[in-house]
């Protein structure tokens, strides 16, 4: 049985994090990404299980076996993502260039004034999705993210601004709990933000299509979806290199709409597309996929969770 993702150690302490902080604000940019390159052998050497699972992952992406500098690359992309999360919550976006590709789409959906799901991946960075909030201050956002995971990281995050801390849903509280806080937000026209490719531990999960091979998807966010009746959007925010983001938006369902009688049929149908189009960036950007472990060996259990209608009804939405 493969490990489960949550299980692994955090990469790193509190101590490596204030380190990395320290040289990353002290002394700039540009030495803290001089500091990556030994941090990156470090965790390549240490970290064995996310050296094996960047191999695997690399050979499913070009379908030929890879060189340990490949796996190397693939490390310091995820490091380097880490780094700039720390400048991007600092000081914003000015130091870096991230160019935004269906702002305007984005923009109209919000206008209905049903609030937006934003539903993202493990890949490239997240966090330049603040960008949005920095050109567009009027338009509010709530991410959810599991802060027991990473919590030197949480917490190095959000001393550095409190403010966005404060609109983190956490993950780790529970389904009740992080559906009545998306369903608030939606209804006051905001978007809410999550990862819809790691399922959680005991997490029901559906197997799509995936570079080749069933993957495991969790179902959550799609009834999730479905609760909420929010229009759905993709979120992509690919690292190209040095200082320069992309951030995609694409429209994926004005409302996500589950049939009791056709459940694991409607799920099906949506995880397989939210795949197909995660394995499209993967192949425009091969070093951005930031699952370091083996992600097509978990558990799947067949049972899907409760019924979405009763999950609505329990919090009014």
């Amino acid at each position: 049985m493969s490990e489960h993702w949550q299980s692994r150690p955090e990469g790193g302490g509190r101590f490596a994090i204030w380190l990395i902080r320290a040289i990353a604000l002290h002394g700039g940019r540009r030495l803290g990404r001089v500091a990556l390159y030994p941090i990156t052998l470090y965790f390549y050497w240490r970290r064995g299980p996310e050296r094996a699972a960047s191999r695997q992952y690399l050979e499913r992406v070009f379908d030929e076996p890879v060189s340990a500098w490949q796996v190397v690359r693939h490390i310091h992309a995820f490091a380097a993502t880490l780094l700039d999360r720390i400048f991007l919550l600092a000081h914003g976006e000015k130091a870096f260039d991230i160019t935004v590709e269906g702002l305007e789409t984005l923009e109209a959906t919000l206008a209905q004034g049903r609030g937006l799901l934003l539903l993202g991946s493990h890949q490239g960075s997240f966090e330049a999705l603040r960008a949005i909030s920095s050109r567009r201050p009027g338009i509010p956002l709530r991410v959810v993210l599991d802060k027991q995971k990473t919590p030197a990281l949480t917490e190095l995050l959000e001393a550095l601004a409190p403010d966005i801390g404060a609109n983190v849903i956490d993950a780790s509280l529970g389904g009740a709990s992080i559906t009545l806080a998306m369903a608030e937000a939606c209804e006051k026209g905001a978007m809410v933000a999550l990862l819809a490719d790691r399922g959680r531990e005991h997490e029901v999960l559906r197997r799509a299509p995936f570079l080749g091979e069933p993957a495991p998807f969790p179902v959550g966010p799609w009834l999730l979806a479905h609760s909420l009746r929010a229009p759905v959007m993709l979120c992509f925010g690919l690292y190209e290199g040095g200082n320069r983001y992309r951030l995609v938006f694409e429209p994926f369902a004005e409302r996500i709409e589950i049939p009791r009688q056709d459940r694991a049929e409607a799920l099906d149908d949506l995880i397989g597309r939210y795949a197909r189009r995660l394995e499209h960036y993967i192949h425009v950007a091969p070093y951005n996929w930031f699952n370091f472990y083996d992600f097509w060996q978990q558990d799947v259990a067949t049972a899907v969770r409760p019924d979405p209608v009763a999950v609505r009804e329990r919090v009014g939405a």
